[in-house]
């Protein structure tokens, strides 16, 4: 018995040194690897570009008072449909005292003037009743009292204007606040009792009411220096509203400012884009959206996935005239196209228009063809 242990010790050290070295060697052994690949096939491919922005009336227009003073009544309410010449509220005039008391004397002069025409008129009326005086000399005494009566009424109604800012018997004066043109009131930034100010050449005034026609929309937004070179006026865009999930709405690219801003380093331009409303949806003033522009298309095109392409270098930029022509940019670009399983041939392609996914092949592939993935167990 004391024979047999040794030798169970000697067995078991070399079996667990035989199953060390062969799990070592099963370790060191490299697994064959075996490459994925993926056919070329046909698909539409449409190049464009994201620009962010929000959605505006073309026509805002803001309403100011005319008068300085306390907005004694506002009658205008955010969502009302308005028209030209709609009463939106009125201001109670804070006189000025200089501007008062002219007002008021030039009313007494015009009193006093007013008594005596009157006093000349009637004595020349005697007179040219005994043919005393000339017809031409009655005349000029007629006319003296009519214009003493013209200057009276003139300088009372500019007392009533200096003190209430309208005239008295009439239905519109300069402390009404109306507004000037047809559509929405979208905001009224002020509320009875407020003090405004008068629009004039040194102020813009407060605004009382921001009216705007809310059935003509645009997307207004802006895009980066590197994109605005291929951007053209007239090209199609969609437009999709961020509170509005699902929606889309078509439109059209129309204005691409001349000058650029600069934001954080970088030089941004304003576009402007036209929208196509949809009936029964209304759109809020100031929604943030994200109007998509296509700038080229191209239909029914033969394509690989842009991850399996190496490019080498360029031949050149075509830009097509067309749009929906889809030719793009002509690129240079190699494959390793599947001769038989797991055996490649690299292979030099001419690719065209990319969507950043799929890139349109033009010379070098079929449909047949199976190329290889960059990476092994990789889908496309």
């Amino acid at each position: 018995m004391r024979r047999v242990i040794p030798w169970l010790l000697v067995l078991s050290v070399l079996a667990a040194f035989a199953w060390t070295l062969l799990f070592l060697y099963r370790k060191a052994q490299t697994k064959p690897v075996v490459w994925r690949t993926v056919a070329a096939e046909y698909r539409d491919v449409v190049k464009k570009t994201v620009a962010t922005g929000s959605i505006v009336p073309r026509r805002e227009v803001l309403i100011k008072s005319r008068v300085s003073g306390v907005l004694h009544k506002l009658s205008a309410v955010p969502g009302q449909l308005v028209k030209a010449g709609s009463l939106l509220g009125e201001v109670k005039i804070l006189p000025n005292v200089v501007n008062v008391g002219n007002a008021e004397a030039r009313l007494e002069s015009a009193r006093i003037s007013l008594a005596n025409a009157e006093r000349e008129y009637e004595r020349n009326r005697g007179l040219y009743r005994e043919q005393l005086i000339s017809q031409g000399e009655f005349n000029r005494a007629d006319l003296d009292l009519s214009l003493a009566k013209q200057e009276l009424k003139a300088a009372t109604d500019n007392v009533a204007l200096v003190k209430e800012g309208a005239i008295k018997g009439s239905h519109k004066g300069s402390n009404q606040i109306v507004s000037t043109v047809d559509g929405m009131v979208i905001d009224v930034p002020v509320k009875e009792g407020a003090t405004v100010i008068e629009a004039n050449t040194f102020n813009e005034g407060t605004t009382i009411a921001a009216v705007a026609d809310m059935a003509d929309l645009i997307f207004q937004g802006k895009v980066d220096e590197s994109e605005v070179g291929k951007l053209k006026s007239g090209m199609p865009t969609t437009i999709r509203i961020g509170a509005l999930q699902g929606e889309r709405f078509e439109g059209q690219l129309e204005y691409l400012s001349p000058k650029g801003v600069e934001k954080e380093g970088t030089i941004e331009f304003e576009i402007r884009a036209r929208i196509d409303l949809k009936p029964g949806l209304f759109i809020r003033d100031n929604y943030s959206a994200a109007a998509e522009i296509v700038l080229a298309r191209a239909e029914h095109v033969l394509t690989l996935p842009e991850s399996v392409i190496h490019f080498d270098d360029t031949l050149g930029q075509a830009e097509p005239s067309n749009p929906s022509a889809g030719i793009g940019d002509r690129r240079q670009g190699s494959v390793e196209v599947e001769l038989s399983p797991q055996v490649f041939e690299r292979r030099n392609i001419e690719v065209g228009l990319s969507d950043g996914i799929y890139t349109q092949v033009l010379q070098g592939l079929t449909a047949s063809d199976h190329v290889k993935l960059p990476n092994p167990g990789e889908l496309p």
